[in-house]
């Protein structure tokens, strides 16, 4: 059965609906323009609802774990949903940005100028894809789709401890 906001697949095989739900983050990889940018947005977001629960000392432990399950999760997800359309790495999966968002986010303090910092340098590190980042995306199907975006995550969380150790961001 055909939905309105997805095309079919170009495979006669559809992708499993808990590969397409995941690999879209719940149809976020549908909107435009920028899907990633929404899922990185919605990502934020979603990190601000979830640490009025947790105690700060142990958000950089739940944005770890968040991160580690959107990889486990999403490069299963994204090489279906890439084998079911053909495609090396379609630009409505966004499982990527979303694993690769929660990494600058590890150790930092839930402000409007973390977070926003945060943002900005995640996108565009992902953009950018410096070396090696773009490596990354020549390993095999999902886990290319998945880790080169956790490499510009990494990046992202660098340049974020280093704001944050120079005083230019407070903690």
């Amino acid at each position: 059965m055909e939905s309105a906001s997805i095309p079919t697949p170009a495979s006669s095989r559809p992708a499993p609906r808990w590969a397409t739900l995941t690999a879209t983050f719940f149809y976020i990889g549908k909107l435009k323009p920028g899907p990633g940018s929404w899922a990185s947005a919605a990502t934020i977001l979603i990190w601000i609802g979830i640490t009025r629960w947790i105690a700060p000392h142990w958000q950089p432990w739940a944005a770890m774990g968040l991160c580690l399950v959107a990889v486990l999760v999403g490069i299963p997800a994204s090489t279906r949903v890439a084998q079911a359309w053909q495609k090396k790495d379609p630009s409505f999966v966004v499982i990527d940005e979303v694993a690769g968002q929660l990494s600058p986010l590890i150790g930092a303090p839930v402000t409007w100028k973390s977070l926003l910092a945060a943002f900005l340098l995640f996108r565009a590190f992902d953009i950018l894809k410096p070396p090696p980042v773009r490596q990354l995306e020549r390993l095999p199907q999902g886990t290319g789709i998945v880790l080169d975006d956790v490499g510009a995550g990494l990046y992202a969380l660098i340049i974020m401890q280093l704001l944050f150790h120079y005083g230019v961001l407070p903690r």
